[in-house]
């Protein structure tokens, strides 16, 4: 398992979100509803704590905690965006 993280993801990050070199983006598993796929990802601020996944890019750190890390089922993900939204690449 990896985490990627494009260019264009970072520039979004820095340009549309105001990250900055030297902070922390944690991506988490959150309860989105019901159905087929009740669970999303998430982006927020924060400092790693056990953390299960980590890259870095544009000096930004980018990791999933150990407890989320069961989400990517040992896929690779990638984030990446196009204009202002974060998109998030898991492979089928």
């Amino acid at each position: 398992m990896k985490l990627n993280v494009t260019d264009e993801a970072v520039r979004c990050f820095a340009e549309e979100w105001g990250f900055r070199e030297g902070e922390h983006i944690r991506i988490y598993v959150r309860y989105a509803g019901g159905g087929e796929n009740p669970y999303a990802l998430g982006i927020m601020s924060a400092k790693p704590i056990d953390a299960g996944l980590r890259a870095t890019a544009g000096g930004m750190t980018f990791f999933m905690e150990e407890a989320d890390v069961w989400f990517l089922e040992n896929r690779d993900l990638t984030l990446d965006a196009q204009g202002e939204d974060i998109y998030f690449q898991l492979p089928e």
